[in-house]
């Protein structure tokens, strides 16, 4: 997959974002994809063939990787970014739709209601509701893969040796993990890089949703329905 390419799609969505959605897609871009493109696919890129197992009983050494990593972390992770990322990419399809029935209404309309489009706010209305809903899936998709995480290697911990007795192996035969510390240190930073991308989802949900409830609270003046739909504002 070319990540720089999917990088630079999101990079478009941050002029719509509030300061703490920048600073998650930060979080998202340095974090995230640059240390899993960087440095974790490069830990796990022979991980199969550094398994070990002391039998030679074909298939023997197969089936055991397969019983204590049913996914791969790196695959996982790759799912998970693409994943957490998409609601964000929700919001800038909401906006290309919402530029693109503007400019066909300002045709209709004439020139003079460009200067009331220039004036607009961002983040109203339905976008406003678009943008919050990104952040609640964001923070699902997060929370549900760290609890995969949790099952499937439980407290995030990979052992240095492992017991097997998967067929075909003939007894239960003994194998090796390879790269057992660089491991543990890119899934302890991932996990925590991925907790932090949710204290920011939630924060910034708190704070949009503060933010709208004290606007409608000093302010009853009436919104035109195009001004609601074409922007969100805080």
């Amino acid at each position: 997959m070319n990540w720089s390419s999917y990088q630079e799609l999101l990079s478009g969505v941050s002029k719509y974002s509030t300061v703490l959605g920048r600073v998650w897609l930060t979080v998202i871009f340095i974090f995230r994809f640059l240390v899993y493109v960087v440095a974790a696919e490069d830990v796990w890129s022979d991980d199969q063939h550094d398994f070990v197992c002391n039998t030679r009983q074909p298939g023997c050494t197969k089936s055991c990787y397969d019983q204590f990593f049913p996914i791969s972390h790196i695959r996982l992770w790759a799912l998970q970014l693409i994943l957490v990322t998409c609601p964000t990419l929700l919001v800038l399809m909401h906006v290309t739709y919402r530029e693109a029935k503007q400019k066909k209404h300002l045709e209709e309309t004439g020139e003079h209601c460009q200067l009331l489009y220039s004036n607009l706010s961002k983040k109203h209305g339905g976008l406003w509701w678009t943008y919050l809903l990104s952040i609640i899936i964001k923070v699902a998709i997060d929370l549900t893969f760290l609890y995969i995480f949790h099952c499937l290697y439980p407290n995030f911990n990979l052992p240095t040796m492992v017991k097997c007795a998967a067929y075909p192996c003939p007894n239960i035969v003994t194998c090796f993990v390879a790269k057992t510390t660089e491991k543990k240190i890119f899934s302890y930073f991932m996990v925590a890089a991925a907790v932090l991308c949710v204290i920011l989802n939630i924060c910034e949900m708190a704070y949009i949703v503060v933010k709208k409830c004290t606007k409608h609270a000093v302010s009853s003046k009436p919104i035109d329905m195009f001004e609601t739909e074409a922007h969100i504002s805080f």
